[in-house]
Parts: C-alpha cells; sequence; structure tokens
C-alpha cells in the first residue's frame, strides 16, 4: 500500500511534543499551547477561556489535549465554549496532536489546545 505524506501547505502542523514542549512549524513552544492553521501560542489551561472563546465561527472543532491520559474536559469549561459556539472534544494530549495533524491536512477548519506532556523539559 503506498503511503502518501501529508500536505500542509501554508498550515502550522504540531511537528512533534515531549515533556513540556512542542515544536510547530520548527518554533519550539513551552508549556501550553493554543494552535491552528494560521497561528500558535500559549495556552494556560482550562481557566484560559478568552482565546478559545474567539474561535468561535473560525474553526469547526477545537481539539483539546488534557495531557498523557485522557480526562473529562471541566464541565464549565465546556459549557463556557458551548455557549460561545466553539465545539470542543478532549482526548488525551498525543490522540489530540494526532487528530488535529490529520483534518489540517485534509484542509479543515480545527484548531488544538493541548496541555504539555509531563515531565523534564529538555
Amino acid at each position: 500500500m503506498p503511503i502518501t505524506e501529508a500536505e500542509f501547505g501554508a498550515s502550522l502542523p504540531v511537528d512533534s511534543y515531549g515533556p513540556g514542549f512542542f515544536r510547530v512549524a520548527g518554533v519550539v513552544h513551552r508549556g501550553g499551547l493554543l494552535v491552528r492553521a494560521e497561528a500558535a501560542g500559549p495556552w494556560g489551561g482550562y481557566d484560559d477561556l478568552a482565546p478559545l472563546e474567539a474561535l468561535a465561527g473560525q474553526v469547526d472543532v477545537l481539539f483539546v489535549g488534557t495531557g498523557a491520559q485522557i480526562a473529562y474536559l471541566p464541565k464549565p469549561f465546556v459549557a463556557v465554549l458551548e455557549a460561545a459556539g466553539v465545539m470542543c472534544e478532549g482526548m488525551s494530549t498525543p490522540s489530540a496532536a494526532r487528530t488535529y495533524n490529520v483534518l489540517l491536512s485534509e484542509g479543515r477548519r480545527v484548531a488544538a489546545a493541548l496541555l504539555p506532556m509531563p515531565g523534564e523539559t529538555p
């Protein structure tokens, strides 16, 4: 079976991640990350709602990476985003990064808010 490499064009995929960091378009980001096709920057976690609410009308789904393991998203967090019109899907950070990249390569309107993986940062 032939394997086709994903095409991202000018969009910003998550290149890699490790303990406490993410690499997007060759730039290392420490701590939590909010990434979408056009931009990547810091995300302060579940209490940092303003940049996520601002995604309303710009993305079809927001993938929320909960760290190394899948965890329920806090109900107040989900309620605020739903009220703003942002659909969110919680999953482990590795799964959220992969899912974001796959849908981004298909040209879908997606974003990811990712909590970092635990461990010592390099």
